[in-house]
């Protein structure tokens, strides 16, 4: 009976602390899902209605309690290039069969291999798609339309600056310095009250009492009427394709990577990336069934959640809850919102995934090239070739660094030393054979083996060689292989581990809403 009284005591204290940070984690929600929708030229309620089956769904089925999911910045270009391509029916169709693969996915515990992706492809990934999102809606800041591509964004834009359009470029500037001026002016309990809540709401009080002629939020009177039901194609079954693949690949990484992120900020019970997968992917698909953004685990929403006292996934359960009833019940106050205002609100989202200590952590892991290239091909080709081309100089350099081995030989004392540092593997075992393949047959030979990798080719290279050169009429005196093996492996495990631990706490998505 006491352990009864003991676990309904626990709940009503988890609802006690759940309840008010759902209610945080709403305000910080909802303007964002409104701005992302618009980011991804898809109507205003596609977002809301993803933010509402984030909520409910991944609360209700996730791995990791206290992650919140919605629509993410990190989707908003891929997707608003699949809608000009397939249209938005075909989109909502591809965000179906995206969560269906995740489905499998998580169903098949394969949700780690996901961490396998170099973390600097996801940080470049992201800040190219938040380069995208600020050249694009700085011009719907100024009042006017964004172009089709990067480069005719910056093209058009000293027009546009010379040619202000009045009060649209006013509120847009106006939210823009609201969320940069709330967070260093709020003190005490003002720290709680979202910035892109004191943003939109600020700036759209002001073009209300102003009477500002400016394009707002349109929401339908009756949103269960006005879904957008899926369609799959008729004929050319490419492009859907690959928005259903790329759109799972893309998810699947910024979910779990927001996951393993989330774990280190809390002390309770640890993600099961798996359930999590799986739960991502049955949102997904009942997003795209009803209409809906895709939907990823989201850092930001998860480190307010966090930081306003949750205790379980409760906080995100009614945080959809929340969601769910404004639209059904206050979708008429989203109407007062300019979409000049939710562009401001997206520029300054964008130019947060540009995150200046990812890059400074990435130099000193020499993995800035691999940041650089990626963001290189997302802002100039499009975001699959970015990736692409980010996962392509990872793996070059990755080559490189395997075949980055030193082989010196010197002769001292009637003895021919050989230093053989770096990575000794297969890709340099050319290297080492022929400068092996230069020591006088008879002779003394010791060889220093300070390398920080062997693999099987280097091992067999060297113990293949030593024998043949005793049999020769030389000696070799040398470290056991054995030991150098176990060394070096023991040595690069513990890195990759470190890496990895490091890597996952510091996601790309710290600045990702």
């Amino acid at each position: 009976m006491s352990t009864s009284h003991g676990n309904a005591g626990s709940a009503w204290k988890n609802l006690a602390a759940d309840l008010p940070a759902s209610l945080v984690v709403f305000l910080v929600a909802l303007p964002l899902c409104m701005g992302i929708a618009l980011a991804s030229g898809a109507p205003i309620v596609s977002g809301l209605i993803a933010g509402v089956v984030g909520g409910l769904v991944v609360g209700l089925l996730g791995g990791a309690p206290l992650l919140v999911s919605g629509p993410a910045a990190g989707l908003a270009v891929m997707v608003f290039g699949f809608i000009q391509q397939m249209g938005l029916a075909m989109t909502c169709a591809a965000v179906v069969g995206a969560g269906l693969v995740q489905m499998a996915l998580g169903g098949m515990k394969v949700a780690r291999a996901a961490l396998a992706i170099s973390p600097a492809v996801i940080h470049g990934m992201l800040a190219g798609i938040g380069i995208l999102i600020v050249l694009g809606q700085v011009h719907i800041v100024l009042g006017g339309s964004p172009q089709s591509s990067a480069w005719q964004n910056v093209r058009e834009l000293p027009e546009q600056v010379m040619s202000l359009h009045g009060p649209a470029a006013m509120l847009g500037l106006l939210t823009i310095a609201l969320m940069v001026v709330w967070p260093m002016l709020a003190k005490g309990k003002l720290k709680m009250v979202p910035a892109p809540l004191v943003a939109v709401v600020g700036a759209s009080a002001v073009s209300v009492v102003w009477g500002a002629d400016v394009k707002r939020v349109e929401l339908p009177a009756n949103v269960f009427s006005n879904m957008q039901w899926p369609a799959l194609p008729t004929d050319n079954w490419g492009p859907f394709l690959v928005a259903v693949l790329s759109l799972a690949l893309v998810a699947s990484a910024e979910s779990l990577l927001s996951a393993v992120a989330t774990d280190k900020m809390h002390t309770g019970p640890r993600a099961n990336l798996d359930k999590e997968l799986f739960a991502q992917g049955a949102a997904n698909t009942l997003s795209g069934l009803v209409g809906g953004l895709p939907i990823t685990g989201v850092i930001v929403r998860s480190a307010a959640n966090i930081a306003a006292g949750a205790r379980s996934r409760m906080s995100g359960l009614l945080h959809g809850v929340w969601l769910l009833l404004f639209v059904t019940m206050l979708g008429s106050v989203a109407g007062l919102v300019p979409l000049t205002v939710l562009a401001g609100l997206l520029v300054v989202v964008g130019a947060k995934l540009v995150n200046m200590h990812h890059i400074r952590e990435l130099s000193k892991r020499g993995e800035v090239i691999v940041y650089a290239a990626t963001v290189a091909g997302v802002v100039g080709i499009n975001l699959l070739a970015g990736i692409g081309l980010g996962l392509l100089v990872a793996i070059l350099r990755l080559l490189w660094r395997l075949g980055s081995v030193k082989v010196d030989v010197t002769q001292a004392n009637g003895e021919h030393l050989v230093r053989v540092s770096g990575s000794l593997t297969f890709v340099g075992v050319p290297r080492l054979s022929t400068a092996l393949a230069q020591i006088p047959a008879g002779s003394k030979v010791r060889i220093d083996l300070s390398v920080d990798t062997l693999d099987h080719s280097g091992f067999e290279a060297i113990e293949s060689w030593s024998d043949t050169y005793r049999k020769t009429g030389g000696s070799v005196v040398m470290e056991s292989l054995e030991e150098v093996w176990v060394r070096s492996g023991t040595t690069q495990a513990s890195r990759s581990v470190l890496n990895t631990s490091v890597s996952s706490n510091k996601l790309a998505s710290e600045g990702a809403p």
